[in-house]
């Protein structure tokens, strides 16, 4: 009776084989800048609507001041977003998984197996039509916590399984 009118059968993630944890660095996917473009065109689309409305509506001629501005910053970082994306990256060793990030400012975070809590995939309307996703790791330390945007959905989920299987055995009192 309670069960009556759902679905039939689970829909199941696709598993490709686990990762390598050999310490090279893999990269995001070119699909992720063409995606960071399209949202991009839409915002400048957007604020140029907005300023226009205001505008025409209410004769406000400063509108377009703010509005330049924020359609100059967002041109400056549809210019850098390529060379952006080619810095992102992320290594597998043997004892914690290695996210870099940044050009003139440089992060690296290190995230041991053992820390990590909660793996999680997570995708946009637009990342789900250019075939990329968004992979969280989550650990007990607030600052410590990685995302690596513009995995292809395959290589997300081989990554999670990985960490995944990887991260069980090596919990630490978690």
């Amino acid at each position: 009776m309670l069960d009556q009118g759902t679905y039939q059968q689970l829909r199941t993630p696709r598993s490709p084989a686990a990762l390598a944890l050999d310490g090279t660095w893999h990269q995001i996917s070119p699909r992720y800048v063409v995606s960071e473009y399209v949202q991009n065109a839409i915002l400048i689309a957007l604020i140029v609507v907005a300023a226009l409305v205001i505008h025409l509506a209410f004769e406000q001629v400063w509108v377009w001041i703010p509005a330049g501005l924020m359609l100059v910053v967002t041109l400056i970082t549809l210019i850098i977003l390529p060379r952006q994306a080619r810095a992102m990256g992320y290594m597998l060793r043997e004892d914690d998984v290695v996210f870099r990030r940044g050009i003139l400012w440089q992060r690296m975070v290190a995230v041991p197996y053992g820390r990590m809590q909660l793996v999680d995939i997570t995708q946009g309307p637009l990342d789900r039509a250019f075939g990329i996703s968004q992979l969280k790791m989550v650990t007990a330390a607030a600052t410590t916590g990685v995302q690596i945007p513009g995995l292809t959905q395959d290589g997300a989920e081989a990554l999670r399984d990985t960490l995944i299987q990887v991260a069980e055995p090596r919990r630490t009192g978690l």
